[in-house]
């Protein structure tokens, strides 16, 4: 098995290593609102792929169906920078002024050390951040809409922003859109039901990789 431990000093991720298999990292990134979240909810129903959710952190303002600690850690913009400085994050971005994403190193510690295959519901370059960062044992995938202007018909049904924030989403989705072939696979989400399928096949088909 291998131990990670979270080294306050040189603020990195350590292996001991013991008897058991590490786990493997699966990293679903996407433009907001193709429904990555929603296949990786969907993953997270099959015990035979022994996932845990790796809860990124955020300085955005908590949605009305979100909690704390579960979608993920909301923390104030400051917090977050002081968290840059100190060097606790694999990865972060700021996604627009002071809207800050990352993951933290003892949140993929944490899950880890429980034996688990990892799976991150990430943003584009913090996904291939991670994928950098864990080239041997991580799998990049990346969710595709089938248009730009589905995307904007899925975020205008959400219903939980304004037209300005909306437009900035599509804007920001343009450009991630054209990391897509540096993923590792590539799903486009015009059928859930087959998005899903797809997702798992593949996703099962890695972690039973020697």
């Amino acid at each position: 098995m291998l131990i990670y431990e979270f080294d306050k000093n040189t603020l990195s991720l350590k292996a001991n290593f013991f008897r058991m298999k590490p786990g493997k990292l699966i990293i679903f990134s996407a433009p907001s609102g193709s429904g990555k979240t929603t296949l990786v909810h969907y993953l997270l129903q099959h015990p035979d792929l022994n996932l845990a959710f790796s809860v990124s952190a955020t300085s955005r303002d908590k949605r009305h169906s979100e909690t704390d600690g579960k979608d993920y850690y909301f923390i104030s913009p400051a917090t977050f920078k002081q968290k840059i400085k100190d060097g606790e994050f694999v990865e972060w971005e700021e996604v627009y002024k002071d809207n800050f994403y990352g993951t933290l190193k003892s949140e993929v510690a944490r899950l880890l050390n429980e034996g688990k295959n990892v799976v991150f519901d990430i943003d584009v370059k913090g996904g291939l951040n991670i994928k950098k960062q864990y080239p041997d044992n991580s799998l990049a995938i990346f969710v595709q809409p089938p248009s730009v202007s589905e995307l904007k018909k899925r975020l205008q049904s959400r219903q939980t922003e304004t037209p300005e924030k909306i437009q900035m989403r599509i804007e920001k989705a343009d450009e991630e859109m054209q990391y897509a072939n540096d993923f590792d696979v590539i799903i486009i989400n015009d059928d859930l039901e087959k998005a899903k399928n797809e997702a798992y096949n593949i996703v099962k088909s890695f972690i039973e990789q020697s």
